[in-house]
């Protein structure tokens, strides 16, 4: 219908115009984050261009539900305040058939969506991250930042005072080094320098005019120690960068590098590790038990007539299965080192959980954002023709309050996901619920 093809084309502006808005917007603030890491580090603009545009797919995820929003509000308000919508409900056509086609592109672009968080997003985040870490080999103080903590290198905590863009000199430095609790270390220097090693498998730290401060409590005895040096050389696992080829196969992918299908696949792994773990620790515990008592339970009860031993001898392990008086203590601790396993058990469980819980909440995530643009057109519809103006400005404040609105709950709700304090769907997906629900009670009344 024509006026179906009007509506559509009057959302069209808007929505080109506040898509590109808040691809600015998101892009001056990363540039702000980022500019001390790349400005002054030699490198050259291409790189900075490439950097800029893997980081384009995170801003167009957040950028296009909003634009879908500022565009409905607009496009509706328009309408409303030139009585165009006056006119078509007297001509027997209601809202919510007016709202037809665009909440049939909103389910377009919904899909478009999802299949972009899934396919491209996932593999942006990803090349930007191995870009960040080819540009650290050329600048060991890339992701040293001054005045911070960075727990990048060979696991170690580290704090320098101040950098040099020209250089890969350091002040002020502190490495904690905290990995094994029966042994901590905290190393001082006034100044030093950092560099990679040819290969880029470890990091060189050379460090002058410091202390090392050792706190070894082994055999639950605190033994202090302190070393005071001119010059002291540190090498560190750069593990951490990731730094063996510049291919993408060869970088661990975090959750936000993954698909919900390879998400979905780790959580399958997961919950299969977890349950050979539980096997595992109890054929443990029966065996260790069964080497204690020197009984096999398969065997039970066919020894009912074996006779008891009186005393234990060194040549008492012929007689009947039982073990010698010399295999006593040993069984006796692997009993208990087994046993002292169940203490732990927990905290291993709640790591587990905690990573599954990380993969459903990114996968939900893929889902929820998407979702909100055919939320956001519900509301907006409605909302654009009770505000009956379509200016930007009217449009781009009710679009920030119900996105910042968004967003915290959005937040949130991963927050308390993560905690485990709410399950992952309800924390991605209650905020769409209700906010879907208000956007139908408007769309109804508005009717």
């Amino acid at each position: 219908m024509l006026i179906y093809r009007y509506i559509l084309k009057s959302h069209i502006g808007p929505f080109v115009f506040s898509l590109g808005t808040l691809i600015f917007l998101f892009l001056f603030q990363f540039l702000m984050k980022s500019i001390d890491q790349l400005i002054g580090k030699g490198l050259s603009i291409w790189i900075i261009v490439q950097l800029i545009v893997l980081n384009l797919a995170w801003m167009l995820t957040l950028a296009v539900p909003m634009s879908v929003l500022v565009a409905t509000l607009m496009a509706f308000g328009s309408l409303s305040s030139n009585n165009e919508v006056t006119i078509m409900k007297a001509s027997g056509i209601s809202l919510m058939k007016l709202m037809l086609p665009v909440v049939a592109c909103s389910i377009i672009i919904t899909y478009l969506m999802i299949l972009f968080n899934n396919d491209v997003l996932p593999e942006a985040n990803h090349k930007a991250r191995v870009l960040l870490q080819d540009i650290s080999k050329t600048k060991p103080t890339f992701l040293l930042e001054s005045g911070k903590f960075s727990d990048d290198i060979g696991g170690a905590k580290i704090f320098v005072r101040k950098t040099f863009e020209n250089s890969n000199e350091l002040e002020g430095v502190y490495i904690y080094d905290f990995a094994n609790p029966n042994n901590k270390n905290l190393i001082t220097a006034k100044k030093g320098d950092i560099a990679f090693t040819n290969d880029f498998r470890n990091i060189v730290m050379n460090l002058e005019n410091g202390e090392i401060h050792q706190l070894n409590n082994l055999d639950f005895v605190n033994k202090y120690r302190k070393v005071e040096f001119t010059k002291h050389r540190i090498i560190l696992d750069a593990a951490g960068f990731g730094f063996h080829q510049s291919s993408d196969n060869a970088f661990i992918r975090g959750d936000r590098e993954l698909s919900a299908q390879a998400m979905n696949r780790l959580i399958d792994s997961i919950n299969f590790m977890r349950i050979k773990s539980r096997k595992d620790f109890l054929d443990g515990i029966l065996t260790s038990s069964a080497q204690l008592f020197r009984i096999k339970f398969k065997d039970t009860l066919l020894m009912r007539n074996t006779p008891v031993l009186k005393s234990y001898t060194n040549d008492s392990a012929s007689a009947g299965g039982y073990m010698s008086y010399d295999s006593v203590p040993a069984a006796f601790n692997n009993f208990m080192a087994r046993m002292g396993q169940y203490n732990t058990r927990p905290q291993t469980e709640l790591q587990l959980d905690k990573q599954v819980d990380m993969y459903n909440v990114e996968i939900y995530k893929k889902y929820s954002i998407p979702f909100a643009c055919l939320i956001f057109t519900l509301i907006g519809a409605p909302l654009g023709y009770k505000v009956r103006r379509g200016g930007f400005g009217i449009a781009a404040g009710l679009s920030l309050f119900f996105f910042l609105l968004y967003w915290a709950s959005l937040i949130g709700g991963e927050k308390l996901a993560d905690r485990d304090i709410v399950s992952p769907f309800w924390g991605m997906w209650i905020v769409n619920i209700i906010l879907g629900i208000f956007g139908l009670y408007l769309m109804f009344k508005s009717s």
